[in-house]
């Protein structure tokens, strides 16, 4: 189950990203006013919906607003005060590469350089990283055939994970991406 290319992504018209902006004026005289926006468009067309919610508010003259609730972003986590730009920019990258982007943005703390850089580093989806490692073993090296049955890529692939050389993200049972560290 060895794929050497770049990873296909999920490339929807609705993605499923949306944030949750409140009012805060009106939140903070008991009020719960706000509005499911679509995080993936661009930061003018997200500034309208806001600004069309907050005119819409029970307090007359409402300007702040926060990012209540989030969804589609896959454990990717947003702030209160998340800047429309971040928020755009997260969401494109989710959008562009599906779950797999979330749970690397995710394992960066929510880095886009970072991640991005990590997709430049993409080894491969395996059904496990003994897999991987077995690949590249065999490909590289002469093995005896004595002595290939004695070889341990279970372990061998746990030492190249603790020693940081790669790291995975599992989308599912026998579904293990992995990424060089460098």
């Amino acid at each position: 189950m060895t794929e050497h290319t770049q990873p296909t992504f999920k490339q929807a018209a609705s993605t499923g990203l949306r944030i949750y902006v409140a009012c805060l004026a009106a939140y903070n005289n008991g009020y719960l006013h706000g509005r499911w926006i679509d995080a993936n468009q661009d930061p003018e067309a997200i500034q309208a919906e806001i600004s069309a919610m907050l005119q819409t508010s029970p307090i007359p003259g409402a300007e702040e607003w926060a990012i209540h609730d989030h969804e589609g972003f896959d454990g990717v986590e947003l702030h209160e005060y998340s800047g429309i730009d971040r928020v755009v920019a997260l969401a494109a990258f989710i959008a562009e590469r599906g779950e797999l982007g979330a749970k690397v943005l995710e394992h960066f703390g929510g880095d886009i350089d970072q991640a991005e850089a990590a997709f430049d580093e993409y080894a491969g989806r395996y059904r496990s990283l003994a897999d991987f490692v077995q690949e590249i073993t065999e490909e590289t090296t002469d093995i005896p055939p004595t002595l290939i049955h004695y070889i341990d890529y279970a372990a061998m692939a746990r030492d190249l994970e603790l020693n940081g050389d790669v790291f995975t993200v599992e989308l599912g049972f026998e579904d293990v991406h992995v990424f060089w560290s460098r």
